[in-house]
C-alpha cells in the first residue's frame, strides 16, 4: 500500500476512534440523566469489572477482523472455558492454575483447528466459526454434565481475584502515570521516526491532546473509582493484555504481517510473508482469549452453567469491536479498539439493566447498535476505496 493509502486509513481509523469516544460520552450523559446511579463510583467499578470479561473476547475479535476474517464462536468458546475451569476445580480437584491452563488449552485447540482448516482448505472463517460455535456449545454441555451448573466456592483464588481483588490507590495512580509517560514517549518517538523517513505522521498537537486525554481518563478515573472499591485487578489484567497486544501489533514483524494480510492477502503472499502461519496464530490467540474470558466470567459469577457464554456474547463482542474502530473488511483497528468498544456496549447493557429494561428491549438495542456499527464501517470502506481510486 502507498504512503497516501496508509495515511488515509490512519485518518479513517482516527475518526472512527473519535466517533467511539463521542458515542461513549453520549451514552454516559443520557444514562446519567435517566438514572443518576449509573455514574456513581460503585456502579462504574462494576462496569469496569464486567468489561474485563467481555473485553477479552472483543480483543480476540479485533485481531481476527484485522486479517479480514470474523469469529462468531467466541461466546461459545468462552462458555466452554467457564465450564472447563469450574468442573476441573470443583469436581476433579485440580489446582486452579492447572484448571485455568486446561481451559485456555481448549481455546488453543479450537483456534488451531480454525486456522488449519482456513489455510489448508480455504474455508471461510464465518462458516468455520459457526461450526465451531456448535461444537463448543456441545462440549460445554458435555463438560457440565447432567446437573448443567457448577458453583465455585467463594474461597477459591479465582473467585477472590475476580470479585474482591482491588489495586491500592497509590499503586493505581503510579501505574497510570507510568502508562501516560510511556504512551507520550512512544507517540513522540514515532513522530520523530516518521519525520526522519519523510513520512506524514500525527501532529504534535494531536499527540499532546491524546496523551492529555489519556492522563485525565486514567488518573481522574482512578481517583473517582477509589471513592468506592477502586480499580479491580481483573480490569488491570485486561488492560495489560491490551497493551501487550498493542505493542506486538505496532512493533513486531508479526503485527506488520497481520495488517498486511488485512490489506490484501494476495499482496502479502507475493511479498513473501508467512500468511498461513500468521492466520493460524491469530485464530489461536482469538480463541485463547475467549476461553480466558470465560475463566474470568466463572470467577466473576462464582459459577458456570449452560447459559454462560453463547451467541449473544459473540454478537456483543463483534458490536464492541466495530464500535471501537475495527473493520469487517480488514486492516483497520487496534488493540485499544477493544477497550473503547466494550466500554460503550457494557455501559449500554448496564444502564438498561438499571432502568429495569426487559431482555427483549436489550436485544433490540443491541441489534440496532450492531447495524449502526456495520453501516459506519461500510461507509468508511467506501471512503477508503474512493481515496485509492
Amino acid at each position: 500500500m502507498s504512503g497516501l493509502d496508509l495515511s488515509r486509513l490512519r485518518d479513517l481509523a482516527g475518526r472512527r476512534a473519535a466517533g467511539g469516544l463521542a458515542a461513549l460520552a453520549v451514552v454516559w450523559i443520557v444514562l446519567g440523566v435517566a438514572t443518576p446511579r449509573f455514574l456513581s463510583a460503585d456502579n462504574l467499578v462494576n462496569v469496569t469489572q464486567q468489561s474485563a470479561v467481555t473485553g477479552m473476547l472483543t480483543l480476540g475479535v479485533v485481531l481476527v477482523m484485522l486479517i479480514g476474517h470474523l469469529d462468531i464462536s467466541v461466546g461459545a468458546v468462552s462458555g466452554l472455558g467457564s465450564a472447563t475451569v469450574a468442573v476441573a476445580v470443583v469436581q476433579h480437584g485440580l489446582p486452579e492454575v492447572v484448571a485455568i491452563l486446561l481451559a485456555v488449552l481448549t481455546g488453543v485447540v479450537l483456534g488451531l483447528a480454525y486456522g488449519l482448516l482456513s489455510t489448508r482448505l480455504g474455508l471461510p472463517g464465518f462458516v468455520l466459526t459457526l461450526a465451531g460455535l456448535l461444537v463448543a456449545l456441545g462440549l460445554q454441555l458435555q463438560v457440565l454434565g447432567r446437573t448443567g451448573a457448577v458453583n465455585l466456592p467463594f474461597e477459591t483464588g479465582l473467585v477472590r481475584f475476580a470479585q474482591q481483588a482491588y489495586v491500592a490507590t497509590p499503586v493505581a495512580l503510579g501505574v497510570g502515570a507510568f502508562v501516560v509517560v510511556v504512551v507520550g514517549f512512544l507517540g513522540a518517538h514515532e513522530r520523530r521516526r516518521r519525520d526522519r523517513a519523510g513520512l506524514a505522521g500525527d501532529s504534535w498537537v494531536r499527540i499532546g491532546t491524546r496523551t492529555g486525554l489519556l492522563a485525565a481518563l486514567l488518573l481522574g478515573g482512578t481517583l473517582y473509582l477509589s471513592t468506592a472499591r477502586g480499580v479491580g485487578w481483573m480490569f488491570v489484567l485486561f488492560l495489560v493484555v491490551v497493551m501487550v497486544v498493542d505493542v506486538c501489533l505496532r512493533r513486531t514483524s508479526w503485527g506488520r504481517h497481520v495488517r498486511a494480510i488485512g490489506g490484501s492477502v494476495e499482496s502479502a503472499r507475493r511479498a513473501g510473508l508467512g500468511v498461513d502461519r500468521t492466520i493460524i496464530s491469530v485464530y489461536v490467540l482469538c480463541s485463547s482469549l475467549a476461553a480466558f474470558g470465560g475463566v474470568l466470567a466463572a470467577g466473576r459469577l462464582a459459577a458456570a452453567n449452560q447459559g454462560t457464554g453463547g451467541a449473544e456474547l459473540s454478537l456483543t463482542a463483534i458490536a464492541a469491536a466495530l464500535i471501537g474502530g475495527a473493520s469487517l473488511y480488514g486492516g483497520r483497528g487496534s488493540a485499544w479498539s477493544a477497550v473503547l468498544g466494550v466500554a460503550v456496549v457494557q455501559s449500554i447493557s448496564t444502564g438498561l439493566a438499571m432502568l429495569g429494561a426487559e431482555a427483549s428491549v436489550r436485544y433490540l438495542i443491541l441489534g440496532v447498535v450492531l447495524v449502526v456499527a456495520v453501516a459506519i464501517d461500510a461507509s468508511g470502506k467506501r471512503e477508503g476505496g474512493r481515496g485509492r481510486a
